[in-house]
């Protein structure tokens, strides 16, 4: 189906794994440039509570089969398709005013995301469908009662409701972590841009790599979705703040306990170091910055600088760098290859950010651009949404409110002066929390003194300078493995982050039991728990052969003083604890000459590996290392290697198996304690 062939057209929601239409015609999308109709949305007749019964029934249960890894194999297959199919969605982005590199931003940037999480889900997660936090907690003497937290996927359904500025990275954003969590999703985009998201959804629909009910999509309003949303449900919300509280106090979301995730306004603050004057490359970094911040994407960011806070001294010549900067942006149809800053989204948001501009007028005075008069290089100034730059000056921001409380959503900023680190900080608090914060500084102790004053206000903080100029991803730019959100009025939440963000979705519980009982919930072997000994050599098992639990338990083998030093001299590890005895008794930990501790992890592994040819493939690694009691000359080592974790690599012909590697002495006091990582066959060759 060619979407763009008959515009403008109905947008259609999906839901029950159904195309369905509103029941009404719908609300007429208007091109941001030309004001031309692009498509009608309406959702008028659509049963809400069938969908999210649908997405807990369907969706839910197909995807809490699969293991982490393969829902990880399922969003790199997404990612790809989606990859290959981006020329459609460049085309359809610049009715939302945004040019190709906003819309890079938008499409790419989004895609991106979901590749970045499949590569995360298949390096940092097991291949299993529980994921364990912590360590196991020990709650009785005997070893009989202990405890692990574990985290399992909510059984409900999240639902995502986005804003129009990114109408494919906002949802693919808050997709990943979702469908890795094994969560299913409705997706609400903001009306402005929907067309945009309904094509990438009928998209990712077509290529039949999500199971049924794992995505539906809602085009126009939520009409009574929330009234029948239930305690193992999410909501997420990306908007204004007045809309987010009003739905985070929504009778079902409050009497469910239903978890509630917003991002609202956030007026992110830039500063100017004191070692920063006109002339260095951090002023110069700065006020490139500050102008990409309010023309890409038109402002219309959630992390666009809003308030640029620089020294008093430097002001007069930071304002006429903007200007110069701003006053050459290229405005126009993003379809024009000359325009460098398209149209708002819409003309109601252009009416509402020069309602704002208004705002701030009354704390301070704009010294460039002119938000009546918009002067274009293409595209028309009249039915298109076109605002230029404005750069406002406050001379009084300790004073002020406006500026401070005030978000006009666009290609604003404003300038307020300091004259002290300590002002600098005050000042960018006073946005009782925001998304992001950037220090723009080569003065390690000015950084130090501002971050940490910035820090419990913000979600990110970034410090720019001459050192990170070519490789910064700069001041706006959330990344998948960071956390996005922000205290206080940027809404208090919290999403991306990494594997943080897949928590998100996930119920974390704490299970008591026995070692064996715990070790059956978990999929992982912890001490106490039962094994299973003798007989053929772990080591020769196939990953289909070997179980959690199975142990070997080796012959000893002593320490001793030839054997220190020649591992000194072989080394050149030549410590004085190991080589001068009346040296060593002095030390408080211990009584003589002492063992190289990587001496006793190599005669550790002299004892229990196995040498021929087999399943284990290699060794790739030593976690959680601890020296637990020393080793003197004359102690005898012996070893219990046990296997604790068994990981199946997808689409690969082996997996990771964790050992638990014990090393005691003749005493049967622990003196290293660590795990061993190998590759191991999946069958035996």
């Amino acid at each position: 189906m060619n979407v763009m062939a008959n515009r403008p057209r109905r947008l259609e929601s999906y839901v029950g794994g159904l195309w369905v239409a509103g029941a009404k015609e719908g609300v007429p999308l208007l091109d941001a440039s030309t004001g031309a109709p692009v498509a009608f949305i309406d959702s008028t007749g659509l049963d809400f509570k069938a969908a999210l019964a649908f997405g807990r029934e369907k969706g839910g249960p197909a995807l809490r089969r699969m293991s982490f890894h393969e829902r990880a194999a399922m969003l790199k297959a997404l990612g790809q398709a989606l990859m290959e199919r981006k020329e459609e969605f460049y085309a359809l982005s610049t009715a939302t005013g945004a040019t190709r590199a906003d819309s890079w931003v938008d499409i790419e940037g989004g895609i991106g995301t979901l590749l970045s999480y499949a590569s995360k889900g298949r390096r940092e997660l097991p291949n299993t469908r529980v994921l364990l936090d912590g360590d196991v907690e020990l709650l009785s003497k005997d070893g009989t009662f202990s405890a692990q937290h574990i985290l399992s996927p909510l059984q409900g359904v999240a639902v995502h409701i986005n804003a129009f500025n990114f109408p494919c990275w906002g949802m693919l954003e808050k997709l990943a972590p979702t469908l890795i969590a094994g969560v299913p999703a409705i997706v609400k985009p903001a009306s402005q841009t929907a067309y945009l998201t309904e094509l990438m959804v009928r998209r990712i629909i077509e290529t039949g790599i999500l199971p049924e009910g794992a995505l539906q999509l809602v085009c126009g309003s939520v009409g009574d979705l929330l009234d029948h949303v239930e305690g193992q449900d999410a909501v997420t919300f990306t908007g204004s703040a007045a809309t987010g509280q009003r739905l985070k106090t929504h009778k079902a979301i409050v009497g469910n306990s239903v978890r509630f995730t917003m991002e609202a306004d956030s007026l992110n603050a830039a500063v100017l170091g004191l070692d920063a004057a006109p002339g260095t490359d951090e002023f110069d970094l700065f006020v490139r910055e500050v102008a990409r911040e309010m023309t890409v994407k038109a402002g219309q960011k959630c992390t666009a600088i809003r308030r640029v806070i620089a020294p008093r001294a430097y002001g007069e010549a930071l304002i006429q760098s903007l200007s110069d900067r701003l006053g050459k942006t290229a405005i126009g149809n993003p379809a024009d290859e000359a325009v460098r800053m398209g149209p708002l989204a819409s003309l109601d948001q252009r009416e509402e950010v020069r309602a704002r501009i208004r705002d701030l007028a009354t704390d301070a005075e704009i010294v460039a651009g002119d938000p009546d008069n918009p002067s274009v290089l293409s595209g028309d100034a009249v039915a298109g949404a076109f605002l230029n730059p404005v750069l406002l000056y406050c001379d009084k921001p300790g004073s002020a409110r406006a500026v401070h409380d005030v978000e006009a959503f666009g290609p604003v900023s404003t300038v307020m002066p300091y004259d002290t680190a300590e002002e600098a900080v005050d000042l960018a608090r006073r946005g009782k929390g925001s998304l992001v914060a950037s220090v723009f500084t080569n003065d390690p102790a000015f950084a130090e003194e501002v971050v940490l004053g910035l820090a419990p206000f913000h979600g990110r903080v970034m410090i720019g300078n001459r050192i990170s100029a070519k490789s910064s991803t700069g001041h706006g730019s959330p990344l998948p493995g960071l956390v996005h959100g922000g205290p206080g009025r940027a809404g208090g939440g919290e999403e991306l982050g990494g594997i943080r963000g897949v928590k998100h979705y996930m119920q974390r519980t704490a299970v008591q039991g026995t070692p064996t009982m715990l070790s059956a919930v978990t999929g992982r072997w912890i001490p106490g728990a039962e094994v299973r000994s003798g007989g053929e050599h772990p080591f020769r098992k196939s990953l289909a052969e070997l179980k959690i639990g199975d142990q070997l338990v080796t012959a000893t083998r002593m320490v001793t003083l030839d054997d220190i030093e020649h591992f000194a001299q072989f080394t050149g590890d030549t410590f004085y604890a190991h080589m001068d005895e009346e040296a060593a008794k002095v030390n408080p930990f211990f009584d003589g000459r002492v063992a190289h501790g990587y001496l006793i992890v190599s005669f550790a592994a002299g004892l229990f590996v196995d040498p021929a040819p087999g399943p284990v493939l290699a060794n790739y690694g030593v976690d959680n290392l601890r020296f637990l009691t020393p080793v003197n000359p004359g102690d005898t080592l012996q070893v219990q290697l046990t296997c604790k974790e068994i990981n199946p690599r997808a689409n690969a012909e082996h997996g990771e198996v964790r050992w638990d590697c014990k090393v005691t002495n003749q005493t049967g006091a622990a003196v290293a304690q660590y795990d061993v990582l190998t590759m191991v066959a999946k069958t035996r060759g």
